[in-house]
């Protein structure tokens, strides 16, 4: 399971690396990252599940706020949202947002079910 996390840690890390040009970067890093040093932690075992928890809430929250934009998106017909890495429509960007989320969220989730409680 160490190689698992040390390899989604990488993947994670990468998501926070290519944030650098978004128009709203830092939010984003820091979620990705988060995400990442998790799996690290993990890999260690030194996992923090409260952290994780946390994390995980977060995620879910910001998706929350998130969800009305993401119906608009299926409504429309759930148009192209990877035609150009330019988001040329708000709800391009919104819902690439949405998704980030809850891979993220789902991320902890994995954390928290293969580390959990015995």
């Amino acid at each position: 399971m160490k190689v698992t996390y040390w390899i989604l840690a990488a993947l994670f890390a990468l998501f926070a690396l290519v944030q650098h040009d978004d128009p709203d970067p830092i939010p984003w890093i820091l979620l990705y990252g988060g995400v990442a040093v998790h799996f690290i932690m993990a890999a260690t075992n030194k996992m923090y599940r409260l952290g994780v928890w946390i994390w995980l809430g977060g995620c879910v929250v910001w998706a929350a706020m998130l969800l009305p934009d993401f119906v608009d998106w299926i409504r429309m017909g759930s148009p192209t949202i990877v035609g150009s890495m330019k988001a040329e429509a708000p709800w391009i960007e919104l819902t690439r947002e949405f998704l980030g989320l809850v891979v993220s969220a789902l991320a902890c989730a994995f954390l928290l079910w293969k580390n959990r409680a015995r």
